[in-house]
């Protein structure tokens, strides 16, 4: 359509309202399309309100089911009064974990009067650094930690390599014996220690076949510590947990039994080793009866045996120094593993995607 000068703008678009009008009318004569699609945008609000309606019904029923209601949560006096406990009950729970431990830093590097005098007051007279010193170079607890971390690497070797072992054993492999030897493995954590203490000190005073004695030597710590019946139970139950179809791909891979175990299941048992190292080093990290007796030679003795020998020759705010430097590897390692307790087992180290 050509537009001469005296065409009337106001018109035109008069004319191109009329002409779009017409097209529609044309298209959908009786606006059936424009009711389809309202149509549409009802089913899709309602079918959003059924499902609001779902989750909402189904938490309902999930927090009825709790000692407080839905209906009790929406009451002020219940939200505030529940809202103050849980606030005081997180309060109490920190300053019962952290408070030792703030204590101990504090005291490790506070002198021994004010520790004495005002052991709440705040570094009144300063802080005095050389505790640590003191307690690293002139008790020589620098000795005895390196003696403790020996102790408890050799330790976490020996726990690690019988419990990996035994429970692939039981779990995995399960020979014909199987039962039998559970059965014996799970009958030895009914005898207390106690009871095994002096079967166990003649065994490494004179062990068969070595022909000398293992006392003084960190073997008599080591050996013993890898016949932990608890672990290879626990890594068996692990192992249970695994998918068998892993296994048996592998198998039809051509994998032997050593192959599975180095390349299939140790990869997907991460959480449980984690598990069992934070036990295992802890474990020795702490223990004081069974050195005491083997490791008579304060040379070689951890930290756990030497610190209370040394108490009453020792300065207060340097004794708390060295105890604080022995706390050091056991939160570093909560700090390190405190995820692998909450993990699940992963195949990603066995299985390529």
């Amino acid at each position: 359509m050509t537009l001469s000068p005296t065409d009337n703008p106001s018109e035109i678009g008069v004319v191109s309202q009329d002409s779009a009008a017409a097209t529609d009318a044309v298209d959908d004569p009786d606006g059936t399309s424009r009711r389809a699609a309202a149509a549409s945008r009802s089913r899709r609000e309602s079918d959003r309100r059924r499902v609001r309606a779902r989750r909402r019904k189904a938490l309902d029923g999930v927090e009825d089911r709790g000692a407080l209601s839905e209906a009790d949560w929406r009451r002020p006096s219940i939200r505030w009064g529940m809202g103050t406990t849980h606030v005081l009950l997180l309060v109490i729970l920190v300053v019962a974990g952290l408070g030792p431990m703030l204590l101990l830093a504090k005291y490790a590097v506070t002198p021994t009067q004010d520790i004495l005098r005002t052991p709440m007051a705040i570094f009144p007279n300063g802080i005095a650094w050389d505790n640590l010193d003191k307690a690293w170079n002139d008790v020589q607890v620098s000795r005895y930690f390196l003696n403790t971390i020996w102790l408890a690497v050799g330790s976490w070797a020996s726990q690690i390599l019988v419990a990996t072992t035994g429970g692939y054993a039981l779990s995995v492999l399960r020979p014909r014996y199987g039962k039998v030897v559970q059965a014996l493995v799970l009958s030895t954590m009914f005898v207390p220690a106690i009871v095994l203490l002096v079967p166990l000190y003649l065994t490494i005073l004179d062990p068969p076949l070595l022909g000398r004695s293992l006392i003084n030597s960190f073997w008599a710590v080591w050996l013993p510590a890898g016949a932990s019946a608890f672990n290879v139970l626990l890594v068996q139950r692990f192992f249970d947990s695994l998918p068998r179809e892993v296994f048996e791909a592998a198998r039809m891979d051509g994998a032997g039994p050593y192959r599975l175990f180095w390349s299939v299941v140790l990869p997907m048992s991460k959480p449980i080793i984690g598990v069992v190292s934070v036990f295992a080093v802890i474990a020795a990290w702490k223990d004081f009866l069974w050195p005491l007796l083997v490791l008579k030679d304060p040379a070689i003795q951890p930290l756990s045996v030497r610190l209370p020998s040394i108490e009453a020759s020792t300065d207060l705010g340097v004794f708390l120094a060295a105890l604080a430097i022995s706390t050091l590897i056991p939160v570093a390692l909560f700090l390190v593993f405190q995820r692998m307790f909450l993990q699940g087992a992963g195949l990603g180290g066995a299985v390529k995607g």
